[in-house]
């Protein structure tokens, strides 16, 4: 059976791009409002306001852009936000405030190559980004746009079932609906399913994956996964060249050019070639990531670089799993051994001795560590920056990070201050 589901691809893909396809970072971070005592964001130059359970926006000069009057708001993506002015009304606004969609559709979501998806009376349709019907809402189930066509579904006729195909941005047929399901176009060609069976077409609707596999991943630099209905196992191929035969039990993630697979019940990576650059030897791996992965031989854990050779000896434990052990977070990875915590650098040194009861990943310079059955913060040091006071902590994001003190939560920032919930509490 093929591991990783055909929905779950292009997050697979995306773990292999590399820096060309790395997006323009917002200056994202948290806003204090105790009054009302809720998580408010500034993102590029926006702010998040609230009051009496009603959401705006204003200016980093405290100009008001948008006044309190919705119901919900996201954060700012680029040029756009998402908006509602109750749960069952959504619209979009621009970073000048103005509601580029109205308030009148039951989903509103980002534009995709100028398109914006919007979802009425149960069907979707498509506006331009000045808030203008394209194509009019009529399809069962839609994509957004990705290289000039769309994925869009049509009752079969009998009310029974779906039928997809692809449309261009005049809402025209390029493909007809003819497939049970169909997954958007990448590198040109597209995932698409008939009955049962999976294979992918050009833009041109021609096959050129056969459809008779049990499952296809979407396209990523010419190469993909397939399931042989036969076998249950997988192959790779590459500009419709196989790269390796039908011999694995799955394909768990990409990270840093590496897939991650699995055969014979046994872990081990493959290279863009088909390589296995890292024989499946491991009873457990994790993807690569900063070019070390965590891997177990029988019951012990260590980490390997990218060439397969044993960077940390497999001599720890694991015995809560969490994705923070064995991975490195601002240059600094969590280890167990014999119950105690701690953490090492990227030279395979102890940077903080193992002696905490519990431990999470590292996070603006400060992690979450648990001494004597209580929680407190160090840095990279091993200093105790925040005292262990409290009964459960996370680690910071945006400035803020949740604790648990005398049964209540709040959160605090990298002091330890209280900024949400305080009402005059005092930690130490």
């Amino acid at each position: 059976m093929l591991r990783v589901v055909v929905g779950c691809f292009a997050v697979l893909a995306g773990l292999c791009s590399g820096p060309a396809n790395a997006q323009r970072r917002e200056e994202v971070r948290v806003v204090d409002d105790e009054a009302c005592g809720c998580e408010l964001f500034y993102v590029d130059g926006i702010q998040t306001t609230q009051q009496d359970g009603k959401f705006g926006f204003k200016l980093a000069d405290g100009t008001v852009l948008v006044p309190n009057k919705y119901m919900f708001v996201d954060r700012f993506n680029g040029n756009y936000c998402i908006v509602m002015a109750d749960y069952g009304r959504s619209g979009l606004i621009d970073r000048t405030g103005r509601e580029v969609v109205p308030c009148e559709y039951e989903e509103v979501v980002y534009p995709s190559e100028g398109l914006i998806r919007v979802k009425q009376n149960g069907l979707y349709g498509y506006l331009d980004t000045g808030g203008r019907v394209v194509i009019e809402p009529r399809y069962y189930s839609a994509s957004g746009f990705f290289e000039g066509l769309a994925v869009a579904a049509v009752s079969d006729g009998n009310d029974e079932a779906l039928l997809f195909g692809f449309i261009d941005t005049a809402g025209s047929w390029v493909i007809a609906p003819r497939y049970q399901y169909a997954q958007p176009f990448t590198e040109g060609w597209a995932v698409v399913r008939q009955y049962d069976r999976y294979g992918m077409i050009d833009r041109s609707g021609r096959e050129v994956v056969t459809i008779k596999y049990a499952e296809v991943s979407m396209l990523h630099n010419g190469r993909f996964f397939a399931e042989d209905a036969a076998t249950g196992l997988l192959a790779m191929f590459g500009k419709r060249k196989q790269l390796t035969g039908f011999v694995y039990d799955g394909v768990l993630a990409c990270s840093e050019g590496l897939y991650l697979v699995v055969r014979n019940g046994r872990y081990g990576y493959l290279d863009a070639r088909g390589k296995e650059v890292i024989p499946c030897q491991y009873r457990l791996a994790n993807p690569m990531k900063d070019g070390f992965a965590m891997v177990c031989d029988s019951t012990r854990y260590g980490m390997i670089d990218r060439r397969g050779k044993v960077f940390l000896p497999l001599e720890y434990d694991n015995s809560g799993y969490r994705s923070e052990i064995y991975t490195f977070y601002e240059g600094l990875a969590l280890v167990e051994k014999d119950g105690k915590y701690g953490y090492i650098n990227t030279n395979g040194e102890i940077a903080v001795p193992l002696r905490y009861a519990s431990g999470y990943k590292f996070t603006e310079g400060l992690a979450p560590v648990c001494d004597k059955g209580s929680w407190g913060y160090i840095d990279h040091q091993g200093n105790v920056v925040i005292p262990f006071v409290f009964q459960a902590a996370s680690p910071y994001e945006y400035g803020r990070a949740e604790v648990v003190f005398h049964g209540e939560v709040y959160k605090i920032d990298t002091k330890g201050r209280c900024v949400k919930n305080c009402h005059g509490v005092k930690f130490f």
